[in-house]
Parts: C-alpha cells; sequence; structure tokens
C-alpha cells in the first residue's frame, strides 16, 4: 500500500469516528432524551439547551479527535523519515558502507530507502576506485622520480659540467624534488583515506620537536631575513608517532615562512595546561580571504595568496598537516587577518594516548 493510500485510509477512519461520535450525539440529545424527558416529565429541554449540550459533550471531544488523529498521523509518516534523515546525516566519504535503515512498510519508503543504498554502494565503489588509483599512480609515479633525482644529482657533481648546463640541471632537479614531495602527499593520504596506515605510539617529548624544528626554520627564513622567534615552550609529552608529529610542524612551518612578506617574522609558541598542549604558529603574510578559509584544508586547493605569491606549492601540505593531527586526537584550526597575519593552531591532547593503530582523516 503507499503512503498516500495509507493516510487516506487512516484519516477516512478518524473522520467516519469523529462524524459518527457527533452523529450518535445528535441522535441521543434529540430524539431518545427528548422522548425520556417527554415520557417522565411531559416535556423536553429547549432546544437551545440542547445544543448546547451536543457542543460541550459530542461536537468538542470530535474535534479534540480529529486533532489528535491528524497528530498522529503526521508522527506516524514522519516517524521512519526521521530515522532515515538521523542515519543518512552520519554518512560521508569515509564510511559509504553504511546503509540506511529498511522501514518494512512495503511503501515508496521501502523503495527509497533501498534505492539510497543502491547509490551509496555505487558511491563507495568509485571513491574506492579514485582510492586505488591514486594510491597506484602515486606510487608508480615514485620510483621513475627517484632515477631521474639521482641523475641529475649525479650530472650536478660532474666538475666538467659548464655553469649554463649546471643551473639547468639545478632548476630541473628542483621540479622533480617537487613531484616527488606530490606522489609522497598523495601516497600518504590515499593511504590514510583506506585506513592502511599504522602510526607508532611511543612517547614523544613535542617541545624537543618544536624547538628542533624552530632551528630548522630559522635556516628556511634566513634567506629572506624573515625573523622566527618562539615566544613560548613549555615541556609537553605526549603519546604519537614522533616522525609525522615532525612532518606537522615543518609543514606549518614552511608555509608560515613560504607565504610571508620579505623581512617579516614567524612566531611559534608551546603552551600547556592540564589536559592538552597547543601549539600556534603565526606569519606576517598577506593573510587568507575569509571566503577562502574554509577550503584551505581541500587536497590541492590554492588560496588566491598563494597562487599570486609565487611561491612553489601543490596544495597538499595542510591536509597532511591536519590528518596527522586528527590522528593524534587533536585539531587544527586556521585564522587570518587579510594584509596582516595568519595563525595556525593546533590542539593535542597529552593526558592519555590516543588510539592509533589505523585511523581515516575525518573532514570538518
Amino acid at each position: 500500500m503507499t503512503i498516500r493510500s495509507r493516510l487516506l485510509l487512516w484519516y477516512v477512519s478518524i473522520s467516519l469516528l469523529a462524524l459518527g461520535l457527533i452523529g450518535g450525539g445528535l441522535y441521543f440529545e434529540l430524539v431518545v432524551e427528548r422522548a425520556q424527558d417527554s415520557a417522565r416529565f411531559g416535556q423536553a429541554d429547549s432546544v437551545p439547551q440542547e445544543i448546547l449540550d451536543i457542543l460541550l459533550f459530542y461536537t468538542l471531544p470530535a474535534i479534540g479527535l480529529m486533532v489528535f488523529g491528524g497528530w498522529w498521523l503526521t508522527r506516524q509518516a514522519l516517524g521512519p523519515l526521521a530515522k532515515l534523515t538521523e542515519t543518512a546525516e552520519r554518512i560521508s566519504v569515509h564510511n559509504l558502507s553504511e546503509t540506511l535503515p529498511l522501514p518494512g512498510s512495503q511503501d515508496e519508503l521501502d523503495r527509497l530507502t533501498e534505492v539510497f543504498n543502491q547509490m551509496l554502494g555505487r558511491l563507495n565503489e568509485s571513491v574506492a576506485q579514485i582510492r586505488d588509483f591514486t594510491l597506484n599512480a602515486s606510487h608508480e609515479l615514485k620510483t621513475p622520480l627517484t632515477v631521474l633525482q639521482g641523475e641529475f644529482e649525479t650530472a650536478l657533481r660532474d666538475e666538467a659540467c659548464a655553469p649554463a648546463q649546471r643551473e639547468f640541471l639545478a632548476s630541473q632537479l628542483d621540479e622533480i624534488q617537487r613531484l616527488i614531495k606530490i606522489a609522497e602527499g598523495l601516497t600518504l593520504l590515499a593511504k590514510a583515506d583506506a585506513g592502511q596506515i599504522v602510526l607508532a605510539q611511543e612517547s614523544v617529548r613535542l617541545h624537543e620537536l618544536v624547538q628542533d624544528c624552530f632551528a630548522d626554520a630559522q635556516m628556511l627564513a634566513r634567506p629572506r631575513r624573515i625573523a622566527v622567534e618562539l615566544s613560548r615552550c613549555d615541556e609537553v609529552v605526549l603519546h604519537g608517532d614522533r616522525h609525522r608529529l615532525r612532518q606537522l610542524l615543518l609543514n606549518l612551518v614552511d608555509n608560515a615562512i613560504k607565504y610571508n612578506v620579505s623581512e617579516g617574522r614567524v612566531t611559534m609558541a608551546l603552551a600547556r595546561n592540564d589536559e592538552a598542549a597547543a601549539l600556534t604558529i603565526s606569519n606576517t603574510g598577506p593573510g587568507i580571504a575569509p571566503q577562502e578559509l574554509g577550503r584551505v584544508f581541500d587536497r590541492f586547493y590554492r588560496g588566491t595568496a598563494a597562487r599570486s605569491s609565487g611561491s612553489e606549492g601543490c596544495g597538499l601540505g595542510l591536509s597532511v598537516a591536519e590528518w596527522i593531527a586528527k590522528a593524534h586526537g587533536g585539531i587544527l584550526h586556521l585564522a587570518s587577518e587579510p594584509g596582516r597575519s595568519t595563525t595556525v593552531t593546533v590542539i593535542l591532547p597529552h593526558s592519555a594516548p590516543p588510539p592509533l593503530e589505523r585511523v581515516n582523516p575525518g573532514r570538518r
């Protein structure tokens, strides 16, 4: 039976019940009770009094029955839709294997649920194919790129190489290294999407990593005369993957230096409270427009300021940094004032070791 037919049948039944209640009341008041009063007292109640009795004892309850019946019909009809909506809201690109519950009412809702589940199955298969292609392609690219890198490095070490040729080789080597970095980022994110990354769970002295990163940042910033400052560095020990946390720090520091003004400033700070550690990295760069802040963590996305700066980049650094933060039970937040500064804040819990065995990168 269709939803329309079922609702029509229910409402007609409730309406007939209400009309029957009113009709029965009219018959009782105007026929039965009037006849009884005439036989008992020789006279019957006045017509206005009988109408008032009908309104009070029959019509109002009938109206209440129809209102309650309408509410009940709406609840019965929309209840399965509410459950489907709650389940659909939980489904994202990372759990497409989850299916919507079948109401079992043998109507349009059942058919709609089956169609949605079939669509989710096709989406899951398509996403898996894209993930496998990305993983395989990035993996296959790394080998020839590594070979090319070795050959160019060997050629640069040749003392017979002319200065012009040496400059050309160095430029090509930079591009190859950039391609290798892109392939490594794609491999990491594709494996993370598939839940294939097993992170180490060890005690990490985060303040030491920050200090090492601060030293690296000073060397990276020196050619552009950018001042790097470590304003605070509390002692923080947490459980996690030391290599990935270092990668997180280097990605953020590299961005802070790369997208900065000449003779600008980068400020780093690590603060600790009872439950978490907060790492902030800010720069005096061109900033990010408000309408672009929501997309900065999207893969391959580069904002207007990043594209116009002429700095090299592929738009994967922040995506990788966000995944590493979330994999350690933390969050990564970015705030910016266009034309003045950009600040990235990483909140990492240190009270208990997070589950790091297999993780999928979630979205905002």
